[in-house]
């Protein structure tokens, strides 16, 4: 079960409420009180996750259900765990209804410390977790897979985060996410353009099969380094203090973002585009969200 939860994936979950609570104390906190509630956080860490955990699950049961994965066209078991190890699709079923029930069950908590916005927004983020594989026509086998998902995850989650951090809500966090949507979305275009031999045989159609290997590829790269501008840009923009950062960034991301733009997005590169995938998402995140802390340090330089 643990690789239906796919571990590998959660900095798409955890570094959206990382971010979102760096700008809830970089914006006052909770109330202006300048701190935020560390309960909170860790409700909607665990919230995300689990989340994300049940999306993994959820995709790989309908992938199996409907014959998308077998033996034949996809070499990663940990991306065809149904197909490798056997596993009970009902089991598969109460396991991720499991998990949503668990996250809503956290965030009765949350609803009752900051209110219904923050439910409306997993509502919206529930409903798409279930439009993205099920149903006759899935997201996932639509050319808007990419742009979903990472609206979801890296716009949504931060975006209701925010609120039940600081106790306002905010469309400006939508705009601040936009290194989180872009970062989320490459994950999604890494497993899409490895899988458009296959994906293509299953009649889906993907972005990355409408785009084909070589266009796929251009997009990527181009993502890549919108993903790095965009971050530096609203650093220097909104949080110009936490400048000192990004120089920090540049240099610890450009080895694994050489290694990513120069991935073939094959299905036997598949594991390796994901794990750099991530560490890039990890790297970023993480430095983003430094950057943001840092813009409300005073910082002195004596010559």
């Amino acid at each position: 079960m643990v690789e239906l939860a796919a571990p590998h994936t959660w900095p798409a979950a955890i570094f959206p409420v990382f971010v979102a609570c760096a700008l809830a104390v970089a914006n006052g906190g909770y109330k202006g009180t300048g701190s935020v509630n560390g309960l909170m956080v860790l409700v909607l860490l665990a919230i995300c996750i689990l989340l994300q955990s049940a999306v993994n699950t959820i995709n790989d049961y309908f992938d199996f259900v409907k014959g998308t994965d077998s033996v034949d066209n996809q070499p990663d078991p940990t991306d065809a765990v149904l197909v490798y190890h056997h596993v009970n699709p009902k089991s598969v079923r109460t396991y991720f209804i499991s998990l949503i029930a668990v996250a809503f069950a956290l965030g009765v908590y949350v609803i009752a410390r900051t209110g219904w916005v923050p439910l409306v927004i997993a509502l919206v983020g529930v409903v798409v977790i279930f439009l993205y594989s099920g149903g006759k026509t899935p997201i996932s086998y639509l050319p808007l897979g990419e742009a979903v998902s990472g609206f979801v995850m890296g716009g949504l989650i931060p975006l209701a985060c925010y609120q039940a951090l600081t106790g306002s809500f905010s469309w400006m966090v939508l705009l601040w996410s936009v290194p989180l949507i872009l970062g989320i979305a490459l994950i999604m275009l890494t497993n899409n353009g490895c899988d458009i031999d296959k994906d293509a045989l299953a009649h889906r159609k993907t972005l990355p099969v409408l785009l084909g290997h070589d266009r796929t590829r251009t997009l990527y790269h181009a993502i890549i380094y919108l993903w790095i501008g965009a971050i530096c840009l609203l650093v220097l923009v909104f949080f110009f203090d936490g400048w000192i950062a990004l120089p920090f960034m540049l240099l610890a991301a450009h080895p694994f973002g050489r290694k990513l733009l120069a991935n073939p997005l094959t299905p036997q590169s598949r594991a390796g585009a994901f794990a750099l995938c991530a560490t890039m998402n990890i790297t970023l995140g993480a430095f983003y969200g430094a950057a943001i802390i840092a813009s409300i340090v005073p910082t002195v330089f004596v010559i």
